[in-house]
């Protein structure tokens, strides 16, 4: 699977970047708190990936790395211009994004990199899952803003189409043993951790300044359900992250190549939308 830089961009219209969601600011902000995750996110799991580039011999893998960094930077690239939208609402996107930049900088400094590319392939992991929970039940957005569902898919169909790409580096990488499959879960662990704590805090500070416009108990019943009911967010995503335990793991163990099918439309359709027509 050879992942595409594809170079686009969104209508967002900037008035909505609170209430996008057709659920209203709870689910909006729980997608804007994903949202402020990316640019510094992407560009670890670059620099992680990157660093091992000359240790690769097998060309097809040297082909997908350059898709998958070139992919990860157009992400980068988008979610800053969302976030800066957050900025312009006088959400605290800024604050958080250096914080979290002073948290991944730290790290890339003082951590081994075997254990940064293990953090990459969970976090990998992770918006893999996250990626077929949207594309497999459209009832996720159903009427909301159009640019921002197409974003929100663009994004999850090409972490689909790149998302074997860092483990793959991994397993050309690092020495196979258990000490690989306990540096890999351990790592899963760690950043199941960190990831949903991070998580929380930004969701909750986005609600808490954009207190004026969110109506706070129809709002959170709704997150509950969509979040934890029994066609939930954490529920769909329980099996597929203990699936990353398995001592032969590997992301295309789940095959869901036939996503990658709607890519043309999309980036039709959000040309078209561009475009006014």
């Amino acid at each position: 699977m050879l992942p595409i830089r594809r170079d686009l961009h969104f209508d967002l219209p900037a008035e909505r970047i609170t209430d996008w969601h057709e659920q209203g600011p709870f689910i909006t902000h729980f997608f804007n708190a994903l949202s402020l995750l990316f640019p510094q996110g992407e560009l670890f799991f670059m620099d992680s990936v990157r660093h091992y580039r000359s240790r690769i011999e097998d060309p097809a893998l040297k082909k997908q790395v350059l898709g998958f960094i070139g992919q990860e930077a157009m992400h980068s690239r988008e979610h800053v211009a969302y976030n800066n939208l957050l900025h312009a609402a006088g959400l605290p996107a800024r604050t958080l994004d250096r914080r979290l930049k002073f948290i991944l900088d730290l790290q890339k400094k003082h951590c081994a990199p075997s254990f940064n590319l293990a953090i990459t392939i969970a976090l990998e992991h992770y918006t893999a899952i996250l990626a077929e929970i949207l594309l497999s039940d459209p009832s996720r957005f159903g009427a909301s803003l159009k640019g921002y569902q197409q974003m929100w898919y663009w994004h999850a169909l090409e972490e689909t189409e790149h998302k074997a790409v860092a483990f793959d580096v991994w397993n050309a990488v690092i020495k196979p043993g258990p000490k690989r499959y306990l540096l890999r879960t351990g790592a899963m662990l760690s950043t199941t951790l960190f990831f949903w704590l991070t998580v929380l805090d930004f969701h909750v500070r986005l609600l808490i300044a954009d207190r004026k416009s969110v109506g706070f108990l129809k709002g959170f019943w709704r997150m509950l359900k969509f979040l934890y009911g029994p066609k939930g967010v954490f529920p769909r995503m329980l099996m597929p992250w203990l699936h990353y335990f398995k001592p032969g793991f590997h992301p295309w163990d789940h095959d869901n190549r036939e996503r990658l099918a709607a890519i043309d439309g999309l980036v039709e359709d959000i040309e078209h939308t561009r475009r006014g027509y």
